[in-house]
């Protein structure tokens, strides 16, 4: 026990700091969640190959009533992000396996103390395999520290198709964020040679000037999508005759043979309606597989 100059006492141990020390991520309990999975697939549904999780990563497979596809669910177990916490993921889909792969529910980032979150994911996709990457969104809250990156590794023959959107504060709760630290980074390879790399990034001082026009007007949720397959003309058409009716404001561009869909909208339920009514035609022209609203958005 040491006295603080105002005369009162504080416990401490062997390796007390001061009192006026000021606390870190460092210093605090923090998640360190992994998962791993490899689907394998022929004629009948994928098949897990091969797992792997750690807490606070849960890898679910609910049952759907369609057996052209499988679903997996990702769950947090701890509840949300912050500051320090470490989350890798890792998804392979080899052979003929057609896998869509998603998220409990939404996730949140909570404020962080000086450290960023740290959440990487890695696609692999090999053979004649379909993998649909469509997590729900990404919710940043006020002072939110966070580096995401997702790596996804093409081959020729497979189909991909990958989502991340992000929420910048709850508009029906007002929230606001004044700042905080966003990067959130795509790298995309197709037969080993990179062929997309994108980059979105906000600092302190960037959050009080979003609403300019000339970056994200009043637009507090975006989103990008990606595809590669086959026939890309077609499916570029199809994605771009999608768009035209939706409630927020949407572009659609082809880059190194790969789709690219960027969204935004004023609100969170634009944007997922607008991603909802998307994926629907989307899977009237594909037809029967993992390309189309994910079971666990309607729960």
């Amino acid at each position: 026990m040491f006295e603080t100059p105002n005369g009162s006492s504080t416990w401490t141990d062997g390796n007390a700091r001061s009192a006026h020390s000021i606390l870190r991520d460092a210093d605090l309990e923090r998640a360190s969640g992994v998962g791993r999975i490899v689907f394998d697939g022929g004629k009948r549904a994928a098949r897990v190959v091969n797992i792997y999780e750690k807490f606070p990563t849960r890898i679910m497979f609910p049952q759907i009533s369609d057996d052209t596809a499988r679903e997996a669910v990702l769950v947090n177990a701890a509840g949300g992000v912050t500051g320090g916490d470490r989350f890798d993921l890792d998804i392979s889909a080899i052979g003929d396996a057609r896998v869509a792969v998603t998220t409990q529910a939404a996730e949140k980032v909570y404020r962080a103390l000086d450290e960023p979150a740290r959440v990487s994911t890695r696609l692999k996709i090999r053979d004649t395999a379909k993998l649909a990457w469509l997590p729900q969104e990404t919710i940043i809250f006020d002072r939110a520290r966070i580096r995401r990156q997702i790596e996804i590794d093409l081959h020729s023959g497979t189909e991909l198709m990958a989502l991340e959107w992000l929420v910048l504060g709850r508009a029906a709760h007002a929230e606001e964020i004044r700042s905080g630290h966003i990067r959130d980074s795509w790298f995309v390879r197709r037969d080993g040679r990179l062929i997309w790399a994108d980059s979105f990034f906000v600092s302190d001082c960037t959050f009080p000037h979003l609403s300019r026009k000339s970056l994200l007007s009043d637009r507090r949720t975006i989103g990008t999508l990606i595809y590669f397959g086959l026939d890309l003309d077609r499916r570029l058409e199809t994605l771009r005759d999608a768009v035209q009716s939706q409630q927020c404001d949407t572009a659609v561009t082809m880059v190194g043979g790969l789709i690219v869909v960027r969204l935004a909208s004023r609100g969170s339920s634009d944007l997922r309606g607008a991603l909802t009514k998307m994926l629907h035609h989307f899977a009237r022209e594909l037809g029967p597989g993992p390309f189309r609203v994910p079971k666990m958005w309607s729960c």
